[in-house]
């Protein structure tokens, strides 16, 4: 199962890799095939200073953690989706937060699952016809064979 990973998911995986989020990025081979899209890793790299003081890690040692979390993903250049696919994605999130059309459009583009621990996303897309995500829990879920 495609699942396209957001950057709120990465942000707590980096905060805390022994968690839920962590377990299912590092045990889900054979289940689960992780992607996001490039515009991630700017983000990422916008909230550096920000993930170092709450992590309490230096620069090396989150360094680590995150080519160790980006290891588990493929990454989709957002210039090979076509234009009908993001109109659909900005139509879904512009009343919701349009800074997440690029994780909504890969997921149409790759018929996948978006997996966000965003609420308000989630509500929002919820509340459309957007139903292609899950949230952790969901996501586990899944894992064990209970849901989706």
């Amino acid at each position: 199962m495609r699942i396209i990973v957001d950057t709120n998911i990465i942000f707590s995986a980096l905060l805390n890799s022994d968690g839920n989020i962590g377990d299912l990025l590092f045990n889900s081979g054979g289940v689960f095939d992780f992607y996001s899209c490039s515009y991630m890793r700017l983000e990422i790299q916008k909230h550096w200073q920000r993930l170092k003081q709450i992590s309490g890690l230096d620069d090396e040692r989150l360094e680590v953690s995150y080519i160790q979390v980006l290891s588990k993903l493929n990454f989709i250049n957002e210039e090979i989706i076509n234009s009908e696919i993001w109109v659909t994605a900005e139509n879904l999130v512009k009343e919701i937060d349009i800074d997440d059309a690029d994780f909504v459009a890969l997921t149409l583009f790759l018929d996948g699952y978006l997996w966000t621990g965003d609420k308000v996303l989630y509500g929002g897309l919820r509340r459309s016809v957007f139903t292609q995500m899950f949230n952790t829990a969901e996501l586990f879920n899944v894992r064990l064979g209970i849901g989706a």
